[in-house]
């Protein structure tokens, strides 16, 4: 596949896929949100893809936020339609089956930092930059950057980013939760595929029911969210996977997953 303002490249089953509009610090316009929502699609479907690495092009932005000039010309209407464009998007992300890592290599601002937050796992650079901003524009974040925020950082301090408009440093993303680790910014990139390695040599399934235990148990009660894993670990106990795993512990030896 071949795109405007993203980049795909393949390293055996790691997809990497950056987003290629520099001049505009990578910002999310239409266009490119309907780029990504392919690629994605056809991750998803891919048996041979086990890990995304999401990162920006140039060592200035993530993605900076949406596309300005689009969101000047909103209305009610397609305002409505706008943040849902987005909202799908970052859901297929967040419910892909398969680890999607963020590489934040700069500015991570309005839409980009929601882009982040729906990912699996996010490493930033240590010049890295994260916000929700949106009120400076008076307007508010539209990519459910309102409700990930507060599940990953909690409600006090999620209030108090989107009410301010703060950027805040790599590091206090780190502290508050908002950021998995932070990396010097020349050894982002290595670092985000060394765990994409890592991750796509687990066994696919279990990855899979992992991060679904995970997304859907986190809305549910406690006592529907154990049934919910109990579930799942049935699923994951009928694989032959869950056997080459247990057989290669008592052989000691590296197991092999073949994602049945």
């Amino acid at each position: 596949m071949t795109f405007e303002n993203i980049e795909v490249a393949h390293e055996d089953a790691i997809v990497i896929v950056t987003i290629n509009r520099p001049k505009v610090l990578n910002a999310l316009n239409g266009q490119t949100i309907d780029e990504l929502h392919q690629v994605m699609t056809e991750v998803a479907r891919s048996e041979s893809v086990r890990c995304v690495v999401l990162t920006g092009a140039g060592d200035k932005a993530f993605v900076a936020g949406a596309d300005i000039g689009e969101l000047a010309e909103l209305t009610p209407v397609n305002g409505s339609v706008h943040s849902q464009r987005g909202q799908a998007l970052l859901e297929l992300i967040e419910s892909l089956g398969k680890p999607v890592i963020a590489a934040i290599n700069g500015y991570a601002l309005g839409g980009g930092c929601e882009l982040a937050m729906a990912c699996t796992i996010r490493l930033a650079s240590d010049s890295a930059k994260l916000g929700q901003p949106e009120i400076n524009l008076g307007i508010m974040p539209g990519y459910a950057g309102s409700q990930r925020l507060p599940r990953l950082v909690g409600k006090g301090r999620a209030l108090e980013l989107l009410l301010t408009g703060a950027h805040i440093s790599a590091d206090g993303a780190r502290l508050i939760g908002l950021v998995n680790r932070v990396v010097p910014a020349t050894e982002l990139m290595t670092e985000a595929k060394a765990l994409a390695c890592e991750l796509a040599g687990k066994a696919p399934i279990a990855v899979r029911a992992i991060i679904a235990a995970v997304n859907e148990g986190l809305e549910m009660p406690l006592s529907q969210a154990v049934a919910h894993e109990s579930a799942l670990f049935g699923l994951v106990a009928s694989t032959e996977d869950m056997r080459e795993g247990t057989r290669a512990f008592l052989e000691k030896r590296k197991p092999v997953f073949k994602g049945s």
